[in-house]
């Protein structure tokens, strides 16, 4: 009777399978800008590297972080910035003249790491690329013909 009473409360959980497959393929989608276990979002923009930094340093502003400073690297370049609470670090990487990847590691304190800022930083890059676009682009970009 008991074997009988469980097998009746289970049932309905039979089709949640479904559900749970389709939600596992969506998150799968996300993995590819997010990685969960060390904070770090990632984004590739079809721009210049040059652009980038200029629209990263942009949504910087428009965020209210502060420029810390600069720093090259053998692959690009890293800008530094921080807020009372955060220490942002933002990985520049041509992939190629008219592709750069971004990576955004936004830490609160020593072990976490803060995602939410990290993407709200990629979005208002974003943002600043589309507004420049729109403008017509920088010369640069005009006469690269990226914009």
């Amino acid at each position: 009777m008991a074997r009988l009473l469980l097998v009746l409360l289970l049932l309905p959980l039979a089709g949640c399978e479904p559900l749970a497959l389709s939600l596992l393929g969506t998150g799968a989608t996300s993995a590819l800008r997010y990685s969960v276990w060390d904070g770090v979002t990632f984004r590739t923009f079809t721009a210049p590297a040059a652009q980038v930094r200029q629209s990263t340093l942009a949504a910087l502003e428009r965020m209210g972080i502060k420029h810390e400073s600069t720093v090259p690297y053998d692959h690009g370049e890293i800008i530094v910035g921080n807020t009372a609470t955060r220490e942002i670090h933002i990985e520049l990487e041509p992939i190629s003249e008219r592709a750069t990847r971004v990576r955004i590691a936004a830490k609160n304190g020593s072990f976490w790491y803060d995602n939410a800022t990290a993407a709200e930083i990629v979005a208002q890059t974003e943002r600043s690329l589309v507004e420049t676009a729109a403008r017509g682009g920088t010369a640069a970009a005009r006469a690269s013909g990226t914009f």
